[in-house]
């Protein structure tokens, strides 16, 4: 038992390091040259006329990507020419600009150079009284103009958000996002990002999260230790989920 046990933590150690060499790789050099575009995972407005509704996760750029992802949500409504991204940057918050950016990009773009992951894809009936929805919750979010790195709130605090205000979406933030466990107002106890469950939260710093969607995390100094019980997986700091997709 002891040789197992010792056999699984030398291979989450080594994901873990192959994860962050990967992160650091792409961080060297110049950064701000590295793939941006599209990433193919939305479909074409000009040939789906049903309501879209996507939201994406990717590496962070720089040393904080080997600790945490990037959020974004995407919608495009029916019949709509175009897609409409909603996500907080922490760029240039400190000299007055808006953390929440519209359409600073595509809808699903690679994050300088990280393609991204979809963790939502909505479309077709019922999608633009979701999107209504979302609307209403990014109008609501309540840092408009303010962004921490860590613990919060940042890109995943506002994504989980709106998760929260739209339970439909049936969000499950990867245990990568890192500032998702930041509750608003400063509470100590509210709903889990997907809707499913409850979670206590001291400042996003510590805490503990039961969810039927999530499953159970126990979070320390925001790194999110957990395990997916509807679809049994590991969730592990730097690594992400490791089991059943």
């Amino acid at each position: 038992m002891r040789r197992r046990g010792t056999r699984a933590l030398t291979l989450l150690l080594a994901l873990a390091a192959l994860a962050g060499c990967a992160v650091l790789e792409r961080a060297q050099g110049d950064w701000w040259r590295l793939e941006r575009g599209p990433s193919g995972q939305a479909p074409d407005p000009a040939l789906t006329r049903e309501a879209v509704v996507q939201v994406y996760a990717a590496r962070t750029v720089g040393w904080r990507g080997v600790f945490a992802v990037h959020t974004w949500i995407a919608v495009k409504s029916s019949g709509a020419p175009g897609y409409t991204r909603y996500e907080v940057i922490g760029w240039g918050v400190d000299r007055g600009a808006a953390a929440v950016r519209v359409n600073r990009t595509g809808p699903d773009n690679h994050w300088f150079g990280d393609r991204p992951e979809k963790l939502v894809d909505r479309r077709g009936a019922g999608v633009d009284a979701l999107i209504a929805k979302i609307e209403t919750a990014v109008a609501a979010y309540p840092y408009p103009a303010s962004y921490r790195t860590w613990p919060g709130p940042n890109s995943n605090t506002f994504t989980a958000w709106v998760g929260r205000a739209v339970p439909e979406l049936g969000l499950v933030l990867p245990p990568t996002a890192i500032g998702k466990d930041w509750l608003p107002n400063g509470d100590v106890v509210g709903p889990a990002p997907s809707g499913t469950g409850v979670q206590l939260s001291l400042f996003g710093v510590a805490g503990v999260l039961v969810s039927w969607e999530e499953g159970i995390e126990l979070n320390l100094f925001s790194l999110v230790f957990g395990v997916d019980v509807k679809r049994p997986a590991l969730k592990l700091p730097l690594v992400g989920r490791v089991g059943a997709s």
